[in-house]
């Protein structure tokens, strides 16, 4: 056990400190955007093989690996054959729950550290779900891909730029994809969204707001809840926005993002990192290890990204501080404006003067997934289970992902873009292009034809 501590704690330590090396090593900003050579042909438009039961593999089985276990299993055809995790009761529970929805009982690997890559190596598994603290989300998507299986990956997908073109570069000599899930794109509104905004009912696109606002002060002390309480820990050690993808995933489908615009750059500032150490004076003992910690994380991040279209996308981060949760999400055009939290419209000629108008009105935009599946067992309000529901139907059917490797790392390079950023006072960030050009190709996303 302590060999398999050192490990993890060396694995995080070097992971963290990579965020500073994977962007200020660079020889200038400049350099941050720069493209490594190609490895292989796109993966933009890349169909799965069709395969009428998808297998899955799950490493970690946590709080979040554990609570999507049950949505997976309630959709047709999703079979799940291999289970990971350092901690045996929490695989074996999760085993038993796959016998109890009447599925055969799955292998079960518990052997440590490294034990995950017995996982990966099976010929029975397809696609490899990744529910694990950060530091490992890279090198374990990299081994499933080099074993021939496809990748799923919670946030963040990878921590540095050289993760992300490393998960790039890999996706493409393997044709294995490398998908973003937890993705938020999926909800009602994000859908019924951004169907009205491909239908031009905000005219042209003018800018955007996401975020993760999110007050996780009780559960970032907790001695519990995240293992070896892992995430806090990144907030002694750089000061970016740690969580981009929420806000940015749904406001990057809305402006075409890869579909014929792309982030062009960006710059970041952050508020002094304050409410942690209060948090900690309110609510740990004198001792407690807390109190040898601090804190660096600013306790708001906020960022603004341009396209190369001219539109401008607001993202915040700030989970450290009082604040309801919120995404924001915000889409603005020439035609009108719609807001969340709560859901609020208001669009030209529908509407004039300056009151808000109903967004339910709107519901004739609502997404088939929506209307014609539902949100199932749930999951964030439904959205998760949709999400595993089309991505099932898109390995069954031998459709192309909605949201391919290049999206996915383009919505993660926030994090340590914004960390130059804030190094560099704010400085303007060049944002890499992970298509290597191809940003301008028509292809499917999120907002999907239902199939025949």
């Amino acid at each position: 056990m302590s060999e398999q501590v050192s490990r993890r704690a060396m694995l995080r330590g070097a992971a963290v400190a990579g965020v500073g090396l994977g962007v200020a090593g660079t020889t200038g900003i400049e350099a941050a955007a720069e493209a490594p050579p190609a490895r292989g042909r796109t993966m933009i438009g890349e169909p799965f093989r069709a395969t009428d039961a998808p297998r899955f593999g799950i490493i970690g089985l946590g709080n979040r690996g554990g609570g999507m276990l049950p949505l997976l299993l309630a959709i047709p055809g999703a079979k799940v054959t291999a289970l990971c995790d350092i901690r045996p009761e929490f695989a074996q529970r999760a085993a038993r729950t796959v016998t109890e929805a009447g599925q055969p009982e799955p292998a079960v690997y518990t052997g440590g550290d490294d034990d995950y890559e017995n996982l990966c190596a099976r010929d029975d598994v397809d696609f490899v779900y990744i529910a694990t603290p950060w530091e490992w989300h890279t090198p374990m998507a990299l081994t499933a891909m080099r074993n021939g299986k496809h990748v799923g990956v919670e946030c963040p997908i990878g921590l540095t730029l050289r993760d992300l073109w490393e998960l790039v570069d890999t996706s493409e000599r393997t044709r294995r994809h490398c998908i973003q899930l937890e993705n938020c794109c999926y909800g009602q509104n994000e859908l019924r969204a951004l169907r009205m905004a491909h239908d031009g009912k905000f005219g042209e696109l003018l800018h955007g707001s996401g975020a993760y606002l999110h007050d996780l002060r009780e559960l970032l002390f907790s001695k519990t809840y995240y293992e070896d309480q892992w995430r806090r820990r990144f907030h002694t050690k750089i000061d970016g926005d740690l969580y981009p993808t929420h806000g940015l995933g749904p406001v990057g489908a809305y402006m075409d993002l890869h579909r014929g615009d792309r982030f062009s750059h960006m710059t970041s500032m952050s508020t002094p990192a304050l409410a942690l150490a209060e948090y900690r004076a309110e609510h740990m003992p004198p001792g407690d290890e807390t109190w040898r910690e601090r804190y660096v994380k600013g306790d708001v991040t906020m960022s603004l990204i341009q396209t190369a279209k001219g539109r401008v996308i607001h993202l915040a981060h700030g989970v450290s501080s009082p604040h309801p949760y919120s995404r924001l999400n915000h889409l603005a055009g020439t035609k009108g404006v719609f807001e969340d939290y709560p859901p609020r419209i208001y669009l030209e000629p529908d509407m004039s003067g300056h009151e808000w108008g109903s967004f339910d009105d709107y519901a004739s935009y609502d997404h088939w997934l929506w209307t014609d599946v539902g949100p199932g067992p749930g999951g964030h309000g439904g959205m998760d289970y949709l999400m595993l529901y089309r991505l099932v139907q898109c390995m069954r059917l031998g459709l192309p992902p909605d949201i391919d490797v290049y999206d996915s790392a383009a919505w993660n390079a926030p994090f340590p873009l914004s960390v130059l950023s804030i190094r560099h006072r704010g400085a303007s960030i060049p944002f890499p292009d992970f298509t290597r050009g191809r940003w301008r190709t028509p292809h499917p996303g999120t907002d999907s034809e239902k199939p025949a």
